[in-house]
């Protein structure tokens, strides 16, 4: 069931169900942090593996020492001036975060969305939620309501539709637990932006684990169905393969000279935030055609471009 009613999903998250929320970055499925079967339920729908943490949402600042501790300076101050917004921070967790969330790890990673309906329902239900992507786990992230009802509607009490994503990525990871702050991932706030908001340029450790200590570590990640490639040069690699049907995911260059069978151009105007919004539903419409193959290109390593190339080389089928 879909809709916009938030007290109904406020009442299902206060009985213990998963409930679909939207945010700026992708939609989540959400369950109350306090809830152990319905965090359990979190895993078990998207097929998540219990190694792989989860980011719990908040919406009052008033949390943030409630689930964490040992909270350094640059985190509170990143805090203050990035939420709500695409950016997760990874502190020491408190013994009110259950092992469950976080994955065995001593830490939390918390977030304030930027989507005033979710903004509004955490206040209803008056505690944060644990909430991962809603989708099957490796798959593309869900950027609307119609996305998570094809994939799990089944499964989702509710889908609370709050429109498109605005920002589309998810959301950037900074980690506080070590004796300086590191990027675990790159997102939806670009470096030139957190640099400008921390006052320094962080560490980038962007890594691959079977053990991850924050989502989105993992090598096959974000995934079409429809083998994809990340290449640099997409005339030779289209070259590499006479006789497929094969599809196109550019930034702004058609490629018109090319015998494509389904094409995804995300911004004609060379604009790297509007193609970061529209990269998971290019991606999805692109899994839903004939091709036999993705043709990905690299972005510019510049501003979102960044994680953009992240999310394609995660999806891609040759690393």
């Amino acid at each position: 069931m879909t809709g916009r009613d938030i007290h109904f999903a406020a009442t299902l998250l206060k009985a213990g169900k998963l409930v679909a929320i939207p945010t700026e970055t992708v939609y989540g499925l959400a369950a109350r942090f306090d809830d152990d079967v319905a965090v359990t339920a979190i895993f078990e729908a998207k097929a998540r593996p219990a190694f792989d943490p989860l980011i719990v949402h908040i919406g009052d600042y008033a949390w943030v020492d409630k689930l964490a501790v040992d909270i350094p300076f640059e985190a509170r101050e990143l805090i203050k001036s990035a939420w709500p917004g695409p950016v997760t921070v990874l502190l020491k967790k408190s013994d009110l975060v259950s092992d469950l969330i976080t994955s065995g790890h001593p830490t939390v990673a918390l977030r304030m969305p930027g989507h005033p309906l979710t903004l509004e329902l955490l206040k209803i239900i008056g505690v944060p939620v644990a909430a991962p992507s809603a989708n099957p786990f490796g798959y593309v992230s869900p950027t609307r309501a119609d996305h998570v009802e094809k994939q799990l509607g089944e499964k989702v009490a509710y889908i609370l539709d709050g429109g498109e994503a605005r920002v589309g990525l998810e959301s950037t990871i900074v980690s506080f637990v070590g004796p300086h702050p590191v990027v675990l991932r790159l997102g939806g706030m670009s470096m030139e932006e957190l640099t400008e908001k921390m006052g320094i340029l962080p560490e980038i450790r962007i890594a691959t684990h079977s053990n991850p200590q924050a989502p989105g570590q993992m090598d096959a990640h974000y995934a079409t169905r429809i083998p994809l490639i990340h290449v640099k040069n997409i005339r030779e690699e289209a070259q590499n393969h006479p006789g497929k049907e094969l599809a196109l995911l550019a930034f702004k260059d058609v490629y018109s000279d090319l015998p494509w069978i389904q094409k995804e151009v995300l911004s004609s105007t060379g604009n790297m935030t509007e193609a970061a919004q529209k990269l998971f539903a290019a991606m999805r419409r692109l899994d839903e055609g004939e091709a036999m193959l993705i043709l990905a290109e690299y972005f510019p390593e510049q501003g979102l471009g960044r994680a953009i190339n992240d999310r394609l080389h995660r999806a891609s089928h040759r690393k």
